[in-house]
Formats: C-alpha cells, structure tokens, sequence
C-alpha cells in the first residue's frame, strides 16, 4: 500500500483533485492518504469530502487519517512515499490583505500576487522558512519521499527545496496543460479535444511564462494563422466599449504578437511579471486589455462563499463522483509505482535543460517519469527575446531565495528592486520604504532578516 501525505490539505480544490484523481488509478486506490493541516475546520471538511468520494466510487478501499498541528505533521509523513504540497502560509487574511493592501499605499497595484512582483515575493518569504520545515520532517522519516509541490510561487519555493534540502522535489503546475486549448479558444479556432490531441506541442521556460515554442498539426505549423487570428481579436477587442464583451487574454495575445511566442499562464497573471501593463501614466490600458486589478483577494472571496455552499449541499447529498483530471500529480505516482513511463511538464533545476538561462535557476521543461523518478529532458535554447524575459523573472526569484536562505533584508530590497513591475513603477527609496513597512505588517509570520 502506497502512502500519500497531502500538506495543506485545508486546500480543498486540490485535495479533491489530487486524491480523488489518485483513487480512480488502480495503483493508488487502496493508498492510505494522510492529510495535515493545521486549521482544523478546513482539514475535518477536506476529510469529510474524501470520505463521501471514497464510498462513492472507491468501494472504501482507501484509508484516509487527518493530522491536525505541526506536532503531528511527522506521523503525517512517516513513511510516506508521496508527499503533495498545497500550503498557503498566512491564509487570506491576515497575509493575501496585507500583500495586497499595503503596496496599494505606494502606488502599486497588482491583479494576482502570487508567482513573483512584490506580492510573490513576500509569499515566498514567509512559506519558505515552512517548508524547509517540512523538509528537515521528510529528511527524517521519509527520506525516500517524493515532494510534488503546487504552491506558489512556484519556481522560488521549488528552488529553495531543491538548493536548500536533499528532498526529492518537483514543481507542478496545470498551465501547461491548457495553454494550446486556451490560445486556440481565444482566437476563435477549434479546440476540441479531438483536435488538441493530434496537435504538435513544445513548451519551455519558467512557470507562467513558459513558452508555447512550436504548435503544428500534420506537419504544418499552426503559428500563422493562429497570430493572424489574435491581430483581429485584439483590433476588435480594443473598439469594445462594454467590459463584459471584451477577451480575457489580451495580455498574452498582444505579447505573443510583440515577442513571437504564447505563454503559458493567463493574462491576469501575465499582466504583472513585465514592466508594460499596470502602469500609473497609463491608466488607460488597464481598460483597454481588460486587466483585472486585485483579482486574486476577490477570487479568495469567491472561493469561500462556493465552498460554503457545496459543503452544505453535501450534508443533505453526501455523493460524489469523479474523474480523472488535468493535475499531474496523479499520473506522476502511478509511473513511479508501475514503472509505466508517462510526461510532464516539471518544474525542476536547469541542469542543462535550457542553456542560455541560469544553471541553478528553475525551469519548466518536458519531463519522463518512471520508477526512477522524474527526470528533465533537453529543450534547448529559447529565442533571444524570450530568454531576456524569463531571465528579468529568474533574478527576482534567485534574490528571493538567497534572502529566505541567509536571512539578509537587502537580498529583499535586491529582488523587488530588479521585480519588472515594481521597478517599473516606484524609485529605488520608495521599494526599499514598501519591503520595510511589508516586513513590519507581516510580523511573526516572518523571520528576522539583519
């Protein structure tokens, strides 16, 4: 019987995903599946769902143990052989407010906050110090351990893990997935399933900014019209005067147009790891590409108020089906238990993977699993122009870790003064006036930097 350890499993999206894909494969559906958390509320209702999943379709086969609090998050990972990480450090409140509400003070607005900009940053900074907690824990009693990570921001909190511990780390991610569909959908051109899955594909780079590199279909490269189409999308778009009419994804599509190449996560996301879009003297554009300002703290409002919902509608009709979704994770077990080889997209140290992007930083490449783990495959260089963009995100990110690393509060000052957005926006004085008011709203929730 394989043991999974799910951290943060108060995250109920992902815990129904993740062990709910795990239950429908034969290998992992008799796993013992041990969720920690530390809010007992969120972990009880995150059991209870696994709980009305695994009657449901699982005929009970899998065993399912809560563990509430850091002093028994080691009988959570004893013995583990997968470990999933779905923490959010800080909640939305008081921490997601204060990423948010503090830089608003100094000019500076943000749409998610998550992956890197000033919110990511101090994300980073106080889930790092967690996880390497976690790490020292697996080192112990589960040195065999692989820890399949989905928190963001991703890149800094797999690099930390990958540069800071001898855990067996990957980063995961489901942009991925859906970039090929999503760049199709916003053009206006078929993307069914059918027709994605006779579609050539490349993707490389760093986590919501890999680059779709290559889309073909029968030998014939699909870029021309696909950038024809997002040219008329973008002209009509920008003539819409009702908001509610206007695409979701001009960001990405005008900088497909501008650099050549799709990326892979959403415009909302997209719209604040380069220096163009969020701008003070350009207030119009936030209008024009239909830029959705604090997105993320509404979208935690949102979640809450649905789940709500659901939990309740569960009590009356505790049944629930499921199936296989677009999440890694599970595909990634079962290879390793069956030595059935499958590919991902992993975020993992560039050990030569992309040459012309930093050796230590993490990359998002083509990765095959089997019972040897997780191995990175060769990508290979990007165009110029979308190696300098990534490379702008991996400083932030590098300086980032080495602060969360050492301890050193001008490593901070350092990172958001490289960040594209922030720098785009504030002087260096008033960067280093908003990591300090941060470091002082956040409190205990981080540590002492010197």
């Amino acid at each position: 019987m394989a043991k999974v350890t799910f951290l943060g499993a108060g995250s109920t999206v992902f815990v129904r995903n993740i062990i709910g894909d795990a239950m429908c494969r034969e290998s992992l559906a008799d796993a013992h599946f041990a969720l920690y958390d530390i809010d007992r509320t969120r972990l009880e209702e995150s059991a209870y769902i696994l709980g009305v999943m695994n009657r449901t379709f699982n005929h009970n086969r899998a065993k399912i143990t809560t563990h509430l609090g850091v002093r028994n998050r080691k009988a959570a990972l004893r013995g583990a052989d997968f470990v999933v990480n779905a923490v959010q450090i800080g909640g939305y409140e008081p921490s997601t407010v204060i990423d948010f509400e503090i830089p608003k003070k100094f000019g500076l607005r943000q749409t998610i906050g998550d992956t890197l900009g000033i919110g990511g940053i101090f994300r980073a900074l106080r889930t790092i110090p967690v996880m390497l907690d976690f790490a020292r824990d697996i080192e112990e009693v589960a040195p065999e351990a692989w820890f399949l990570n989905y928190t963001n921001p991703m890149a800094m909190l797999t690099g930390a893990m990958l540069r800071g511990t001898d855990v067996k780390t990957v980063g995961l991610c489901h942009s991925v997935q859906t970039c090929v569909s999503s760049l199709l959908e916003s053009v206006g051109m078929d993307a069914s399933p059918q027709r994605i899955a006779n579609i050539r594909q490349k993707i490389a780079g760093i986590n919501h900014m890999g680059w779709l590199l290559e889309i073909s279909e029968n030998g014939r490269d699909l870029y021309p019209d696909i950038k024809r189409a997002a040219a008329r999308v973008i002209q009509k778009n920008l003539r819409e005067k009702d908001p509610g009419k206007k695409s979701k994804n001009m960001v990405r599509l005008e900088m497909m147009l501008k650099f050549g190449y799709y990326m892979t996560e959403s415009s909302e996301h997209n719209a604040e790891y380069t220096p163009y879009w969020i701008k003070r003297d350009y207030p119009e554009l936030i209008e024009k590409y239909n830029i959705p300002l604090d997105e993320y703290p509404r979208r935690c409002i949102d979640q809450a108020a649905a789940w709500k919902k659901e939990y309740a509608a569960l009590q009356t009709k505790p049944e629930l089906s499921h199936k296989i979704s677009i999440e890694y994770g599970s595909a990634i077990m079962d290879s390793i238990l069956t030595d059935t080889p499958c590919r991902i997209g992993g975020n993992v140290l560039n050990d030569g993977f992309i040459p012309n992007l930093p050796h230590d930083a993490v990359v998002e490449v083509p990765c095959f699993v089997d019972r040897n783990g997780i191995q990175g495959t060769v990508a290979g260089e990007l165009p110029t122009q979308c190696a300098a963009l990534n490379s702008a995100n991996i400083s932030v990110q590098m300086l980032t870790i080495e602060a969360a690393l050492l301890k050193k509060r001008e490593r901070i000052y350092q990172a958001a003064m490289l960040d594209p957005h922030t720098a785009a926006e504030l002087p260096l004085d008033e960067i280093v006036k908003l990591c300090d008011a941060l470091i002082d709203a956040h409190g205990a929730m981080l540590p002492e930097y010197h």
